[in-house]
């Protein structure tokens, strides 16, 4: 892993020629206030103009020949689309994850404590980006992401995966219903929560579930680059942590991959 103040960049994708990547932070941005700096979310209160300049820094940085990052209307859901164009802003399809083999198309995944994870099949030629919050990857976000990268081509023996910053379980309290619906799909997700002491909530570890998911795929590799988002404040944004200040707003950073 790398970090260098504004980006993360993991292994299993840093050494496929032809795939520019990176976990971005918070920092390295235009925007001020509750989004400084380097805020990316569309969907947030800031300034469009300066969240514009903000995912057309991420480009860059990538080496993509377009000042745009490709991001989706996020629903928690497990659905996964192909993309090979530019789509319309003013019709952002609703999915969590996008697939795409067409180079120079930057595609990301935005988060403020859901997990981003970034793919490549660096012999097909396949990358893709997804959102895996609880919802998504119990419905399966992680596992559709990667049929439809079959559907372009890969490989699932050949195919990586980073999973980058979330929120981690010492901080992720949950309540019992949330952990009831784990346990209902299935008794052996109860490895994944824990509680600090026998009347406390329980906290979820949310990338240990993610990888959890993922290495059940059969894929080559599955590296896990998951600083909690919540605990470090200066690097990420958190909703939960502007929720429990009861700020009136967050910002959303960016995970993103490009074929150059």
């Amino acid at each position: 892993m790398a970090v260098d103040g504004t980006i993360i960049r993991a292994d299993c994708l840093s050494d496929i020629a032809g795939v520019s990547h990176g976990f971005f932070t918070r920092q390295g941005g235009v925007s001020t206030g509750l989004y400084d700096s380097l805020n990316c979310g569309l969907g947030s209160k800031d300034d469009p103009n300066l969240v514009r300049q903000n995912r057309a820094r991420v480009a860059r940085t990538l080496g993509a020949p377009r000042d745009e990052v490709l991001t989706l209307y996020q629903i928690h859901s497990a659905k996964a689309l192909v993309v090979d164009r530019p789509f319309d802003p003013q019709q952002i399809p609703r999915a969590d994850a996008l697939v795409t083999r067409t180079p120079g198309l930057v595609i990301g995944a935005l988060a403020a404590d859901c997990t981003p994870v970034l793919f490549a099949d660096p012999i097909a030629r396949v990358i893709a980006a997804s959102h895996a919050g609880w919802r998504g990857a119990l419905a399966g976000i992680l596992e559709s992401t990667i049929e439809t990268m079959i559907g372009l081509g890969a490989r699932r023996d050949r195919i990586r995966a980073a999973i980058g910053p979330c929120i981690n379980q010492a901080a992720y309290e949950v309540g019992p219903e949330f952990e009831a619906e784990f346990l209902a799909a299935d008794r052996n997700n109860a490895r994944f929560f824990v509680r600090p002491a026998p009347d406390a909530r329980p906290r979820f570890d949310l990338p240990g579930y993610v990888e959890h998911r993922l290495i059940q795929t059969g894929l080559a590799v599955v590296e896990r680059r998951s600083l909690c988002s919540y605990e470090n404040e200066s690097l990420f944004f958190s909703y939960r942590r502007a929720t429990l200040r009861k700020e009136p707003d967050y910002g959303r950073q960016i995970s993103a991959i490009v074929l150059t």
